[in-house]
């Protein structure tokens, strides 16, 4: 399955989903504020690499950069438009002339892009000199395995391979708002290997952790703080 195809064909919910407060607390209040700690101050022009419907776009916005997204979704696109300047374009062949930015984020769409390599290539081709990309993917530790048990020490087990890992396919239905989740795990080595490829240093990795009151609200499970959900990278064009 192409998963530009994937995502369009989903734009509906999820714009729905994601912009019904309260439905992705993940998002709120865990992974996209630790990303933000990430992000450098605005500058020139940043662009939103799989902007999706927009909340990204719009909170960058709203702190101060000029924004422009893209995304290889037509519906998706339309959304984000009422946010900020956007183009339906394919991550891997990007519609800008080489240093067009200073600032490249991927919240949460690498692992949906059906080349991670090339749009990895991409955001660095556009990047000027000094420029950076942050990353924000799920943590291939946390789609590759499962507990095997409720309990709160239950042995976590790798099914299948780390290296050659399957696609995890879920359901979110809140509120009569039925979401499919399609996500491709990137092994680390992938995922670095594709940094190399581009030409840019990392200079920041983290793994952020749910603070006790997302734990206490959310009623995390013991297991599940054991293990990192999310990876967050920076990275610098030399």
């Amino acid at each position: 399955m192409e998963l530009r195809e994937f995502w369009d064909g989903q734009a509906e919910a999820w714009g729905r989903f994601a912009r019904t407060p309260g439905h992705d607390v993940y998002h709120e209040a865990f992974n996209f504020p630790a990303f933000l700690s990430l992000i450098p101050p605005p500058g020139r022009r940043t662009l939103d690499l799989g902007c999706g419907e927009g909340r990204v776009g719009a909170e960058l916005t709203r702190r101060g950069h000029t924004v422009v997204g893209v995304d290889a979704s037509p519906a998706m696109v339309a959304m984000a438009r009422e946010r900020h300047e956007a183009f339906v374009a394919d991550a891997g062949a990007l519609p800008f002339e080489d240093g067009s930015f200073d600032l490249v984020v991927a919240y949460m769409s690498v692992m949906n892009l059906d080349d991670p390599e090339a749009g990895v290539r991409e955001a660095a081709r556009v990047l000027e000199p000094g420029g950076r990309l942050c990353v924000a993917v799920t943590h291939p530790f946390g789609l590759v395995a499962r507990f095997v048990s409720e309990e709160p020490d239950a042995t976590y087990v790798i099914e299948g391979s780390y290296f050659e890992p399957e696609d995890r396919v879920w359901d979110s239905d809140r509120a009569g708002i039925r979401f499919v989740f399609h996500d491709r795990p990137l092994p680390l080595e992938r995922l670095f290997g594709a940094f190399e490829q581009a030409g840019l240093w990392v200079e920041t990795l983290r793994e952020p952790r749910p603070s006790e009151t997302f734990v206490r609200e959310h009623e995390l499970s013991a297991r599940r703080q054991r293990v990192p959900l999310f990876l967050h990278l920076r990275a610098v064009k030399p």
